[in-house]
């Protein structure tokens, strides 16, 4: 897959681009089955018109340049993860367009004409609810008179799980439930967080449960904190696990609130400090909580891990 870096105003050149494109647009974070619908469809007319099936993103988050929100934006599916995941569907050429004051200002024609018609789009597929142009004034209902007759448009319909449509937003709201298993059913996979091994405080392994404390990518959206059943990929292979996420309340001070991520990995035991993970969620086990002494929290961890060997058995 090719990915082409836009911005406005963009700089590309011919060879670059290489149309015709059917395209998919939206901004896709968590690419789950409502965003894998559009572009399955966009993908199903480049197969029939013989034209590369690309998708276009923006980045960062809309909402950090238009001052919509005062905190920081965290994704189900950073950039790096989103590029993976689109690849893994086939497409073929990835535009990710920078989001900026300048970009926010383009009038929906402007926007077609410079990021459609400009590209090499014979085809252009959303969501029923996509919106793009200043304000979001253009919709899915002017599209086609703003493409004219060389592009063709198609709108996906709302797709529903249990009646409700599936959407980012819903996904965020089960996250921080740590219902990872209808999560699970709305990405259409486990829901991973990608990080990298650091150097904790090392006590797991004083007490026969040695941990891999993990640092989540930059702007990782991180689940409820408590305990988990999980799959941990480390140096490419698949490994069960428990993993729990929270403040360690039996051994800090419960003012310390430095948020922690820590895998015990069954039948594991390697030196793994500094390798790229990725940590597959399949189920909540648990809250966090503190216990009275070490025989009791071993006692505990014994069965979080037996809970996660028997999920997967």
């Amino acid at each position: 897959m090719k990915v082409i870096q836009l911005s406005y105003p963009q700089q590309i050149t011919t060879d670059e681009v290489a149309g015709a494109y059917s395209l998919a647009l939206g901004f896709f974070d968590g690419v789950h089955r409502g965003h894998q619908a559009v572009i399955n469809t966009a993908k199903k007319t480049a197969e029939q018109t013989n034209t590369k099936l690309a998708v276009m993103t923006f980045d960062p988050h809309p909402s950090i340049v238009l001052g919509q929100s005062k905190e920081k934006v965290f994704y189900i599916t950073p950039l790096k993860q989103k590029i993976a995941i689109l690849e893994r569907l086939g497409v073929d050429t990835l535009f990710v367009v920078r989001f900026t004051s300048d970009f926010a200002q383009l009038s929906p024609a402007d926007f077609i004409q410079l990021f459609v018609k400009g590209l090499g789009v014979k085809h252009v597929t959303a969501g029923f609810d996509y919106t793009f142009g200043k304000k979001g004034q253009g919709n899915m209902e002017i599209m086609p008179t703003l493409c004219g007759e060389g592009i063709s448009v198609e709108v996906v319909d709302k797709q529903l799980e249990e009646s409700d449509k599936i959407s980012s937003t819903r996904i965020r709201q089960l996250l921080l439930k740590g219902d990872m298993e209808n999560v699970h059913q709305l990405l259409g996979r486990p829901y991973r967080t990608p990080g990298v091994v650091v150097h904790g405080d090392k006590r797991g392994r004083t007490i026969g449960f040695p941990t891999a404390n993990v640092q989540s990518a930059d702007g990782s959206f991180i689940p409820a904190n408590g305990v988990y059943v999980v799959k941990i990929r480390v140096q490419n292979e698949w490994f069960v696990g428990v993993c729990n996420i929270g403040y360690k309340p039996t051994f800090k001070n419960p003012d310390e609130k430095n948020l922690s991520i820590e895998v015990h990995i069954v039948d594991f035991d390697k030196n793994i400090y500094g390798e790229e993970v990725e940590i597959d969620w399949y189920k909540w086990v648990r809250a966090e909580q503190k216990f009275n002494g070490i025989d009791e929290l071993v006692a505990q961890l014994g069965k979080d891990k037996q809970a996660s060997i028997e999920f997967f058995a």
